[in-house]
């Protein structure tokens, strides 16, 4: 029966919280996280939330670099070891790892050259194009005297305000856009919907477009 019918445990791992959803799950269950937060505790918390659930498989969106379906180095906003640990031993299940921006990309993909940008605790982003998911680091990119992810990042607008952050949303949207030339752009992330102003030819999306991701990436043909 599991063969035919696998089912899929989706964690979405964030620098505020981890959220996570299983095949046939009504809700989603969130797990703080942190600075400090390590892939042991991770395990431990995320075994513990689900314990209810049946999954035979897992997809993991990492909020770091991925390649060849592994974690190539440690997070920015979470502790560290990630990138040495052994996932798949941990949960004793195959794991399909994708970069937490990509996986909420995938999931917001209509079919058009979609640039997702994902403002939350830093700035996620990626595109999908021709069924192609393209995990992109333009968050660390630099912008003003730093980097885009300094000015519209949650440490920023908890300093600064929203009026501030907003303005420099709406300038990191026009320069992406401008770089990439996307037909459809899709604005995520916790912080998204702090937004007053939704620029023409851009559209909001939710976290649950995360876990259509995470479902997708074993259901349908996307390459990576």
């Amino acid at each position: 029966m599991k063969k035919n019918n696998p089912k899929t445990l989706v964690i979405d791992i964030g620098g505020s919280n981890v959220k996570i959803l299983a095949t046939g799950a009504s809700e989603r269950i969130k797990i703080p996280s942190g600075s400090d937060f390590s892939p042991e505790q991770m395990v431990e918390l995320v075994k513990e939330n689900a314990s209810e659930w049946e999954y035979d498989r897992i997809t993991m969106g990492f909020p770091g670099v991925v390649k060849e379906n592994r974690i190539v180095s440690d997070p920015v906003n979470l502790g560290e070891g990630w990138n040495k640990f052994d996932f798949q031993a941990a949960f004793n299940c195959p794991i399909k790892f994708i970069n937490d921006a990509a996986m909420q990309a995938l999931g917001s993909y209509e079919g058009k050259k979609l640039l997702f940008l994902g403002f939350g605790t830093g700035l996620g982003t990626a595109m999908v194009i021709h069924n192609t998911i393209l995990p992109l680091e333009g968050g660390h990119l630099p912008f003003k005297k730093k980097t885009f992810e300094e000015y519209v990042g949650k440490e920023y607008l908890t300093k600064s305000g929203s009026k501030r952050w907003e303005k420099n949303v709406l300038k990191t949207v026009e320069y992406f856009r401008a770089a990439f030339q996307p037909d459809d752009v899709l604005l995520g992330g916790g912080n998204s919907k702090l937004l007053t102003t939704i620029p023409e030819g851009c559209r909001l999306g939710t976290n649950e477009n995360a876990f259509k991701g995470g479902f997708k990436f074993w259901e349908e043909d996307f390459k990576l």
